[in-house]
């Protein structure tokens, strides 16, 4: 399918929006138009002549054909979103489909509200989002609690305040829907051992800079991939690094996402305890057996309920557990059996995520749109998730969103009153400065003063990592730059 875009800069948004509704088709963006536009297309143009702003709409897919355009004046607010608001009534017809969160394409919709509540009001905020961006009310209501949950952690840091992340790229096998950057332990157990190694001295060089920098650590996260893929004696190490080279004084959370139940064992869990990690992460995504073999995990929903009585003896008082709405054979039956059976666990927190789609599975072929079925069971899920959570003493505390998500719904992370994850809401909201080690990790820094964000990468694969760690090391010294030309 082809985007054509006529005499304006909105392509981004143009594009996004599209993709919501054609999750898996291959789309092209094209600035030159033809003489004749053949199917299927869609063709968008902003006109502006004197003092008027005409804006033109027009969809030609599977048989499906409509344009419109509509004259606004040339100091009208936010053109971009009233040509969106065009195409998405025509995507609404053709497909049948109405997303719950209307014309929304960014990953952070909390944020946003926050900003529009802050410069215009609550009740500005609230219109806003249902009458211009054509919110459901369910989703403005989940926006709204969200938000006044998550505002209350983002009070907690200071300007001079940082957290911690630490990759541990490998999993036990690869799930068919992950789209991070990790490698089987089979493949690559040659590199774990190395690997170890030159992550602990990553993070002992990074301490330096924020001692130097006289940062105050608010949390630390080991995530992945799957960190307990590393054996009990190289976890011990790592999370020693941790415990001998930074200030733990005001760290308020210290989590390891243990994820895959088959990797984690007695020896393990008492590593992670007796180095003062306070949050663990154990990850059924289904308790579904069937489904969780369609995804390629290599173990069974009694293993998640094992582990999780596991870890309850070695008194963790903080456990989340994450699942998956829309997996491939999942049903909303069986949906709803296992987050029964998780809310009578009653983990600390619970993380609902949408399955997101990087690949064309039951959802669409070049020309095809969203699966309608599809997306109402992922609303009925959602809906059933809300509901039986807020009954179980569960709060929402951040949410966010990502692209070619089924039914274009959003995670959520939820929580008893007083356990929510802050790392999570650090890193969505950006409140500050993510100092990050290891392959694929990505340091945030952030001047808190003036919102400036700059990026230090790493190196993506373990391989490049291990090969080429000097250059790791280098990069690094942007960190103390950074904070001197912001001081």
């Amino acid at each position: 399918m082809i985007i054509y875009i006529d005499n304006h800069d909105f392509r981004y948004e143009i594009e996004n929006l599209t993709r919501m509704f054609f999750p898996n088709t291959r789309i092209e963006i094209d600035q030159n138009i033809p003489e004749e536009l053949l199917p299927p297309y869609i063709y968008t143009k902003l006109d502006i002549s004197n003092d008027k702003a005409e804006i033109t709409a027009e969809i030609s897919v599977g048989g499906f054909h409509e344009r419109s355009s509509k004259l606004y004046s040339v100091d009208k607010d936010n053109l971009e979103l009233e040509m969106a608001l065009m195409l998405f009534d025509k995507f609404t017809r053709l497909t049948e489909v109405i997303p719950p969160w209307g014309v929304l394409t960014g990953v952070r919709p909390i944020k946003l509200f926050r900003r529009l509540s802050e410069e215009h009001g609550f009740d500005y905020a609230v219109n806003y989002f249902t009458e211009k961006f054509k919110v459901s009310e369910e989703k403005t209501a989940l926006t709204v609690e969200t938000e006044k949950n998550e505002k209350a952690i983002i009070e907690l840091s200071e300007p001079n305040s940082y957290s911690l992340y630490i990759s541990i790229p490998f999993c036990p096998s690869r799930c068919s829907y992950c789209s991070f950057v990790s490698a089987t332990v089979e493949k690559t157990k040659h590199l774990v051992e190395p690997y170890t190694e030159l992550l602990c001295r990553e993070l002992e060089k990074t301490a330096e800079y924020a001692k130097r920098l006289n940062l105050k650590l608010e949390s630390v996260y080991m995530g992945g991939g799957t960190p307990t893929t590393l054996s009990a004696e190289q976890m011990r190490r790592v999370l020693t690094a941790v415990n001998n080279n930074f200030d733990l004084t005001h760290c308020r959370e210290f989590t390891v996402e243990a994820g895959r139940p088959d990797t984690i064992t007695e020896e393990k869990l008492k590593a992670i305890s007796q180095c003062g990690v306070d949050r663990i992460s154990i990850n059924p995504q289904t308790l579904n057996d069937e489904v969780l073999a369609n995804i390629g995990r290599k173990h069974t929903s009694n293993q998640v309920l094992e582990t999780f009585d596991l870890a309850r003896e070695y008194d963790f008082d903080h456990i989340n557990m994450d699942l998956i709405v829309g997996l491939p054979g999942d049903t909303f039956e069986s949906f709803k059996s296992t987050l029964d059976k998780i809310t009578e666990l009653s983990p600390e927190s619970i993380t609902v995520h949408t399955l997101s789609m990087k690949r064309a599975s039951t959802l669409t072929q070049s020309g095809k749109t969203i699966n309608k079925q599809e997306a109402q069971t992922t609303s009925q899920m959602l809906s059933y998730a809300n509901r039986t959570l807020h009954d179980n003493g569960y709060i929402p505390y951040y949410l966010y969103r990502q692209s070619k998500m089924v039914g274009n719904m959003e995670n959520t992370g939820w929580s008893k009153p007083g356990k929510e994850g802050l790392y999570n809401v650090f890193i969505m909201d950006e409140t500050h400065t993510i100092l990050a080690c290891g392959a694929g990790g990505v340091s945030k820094l952030k001047d808190c003063s003036s919102g400036c964000i700059e990026r230090i990468f790493n190196y993506k694969y373990p391989y490049e990592y291990i090969n080429d760690f000097e250059e790791i090391l280098k990069r690094k010294e942007r960190i103390e730059s950074f904070y001197a030309e912001h001081s």
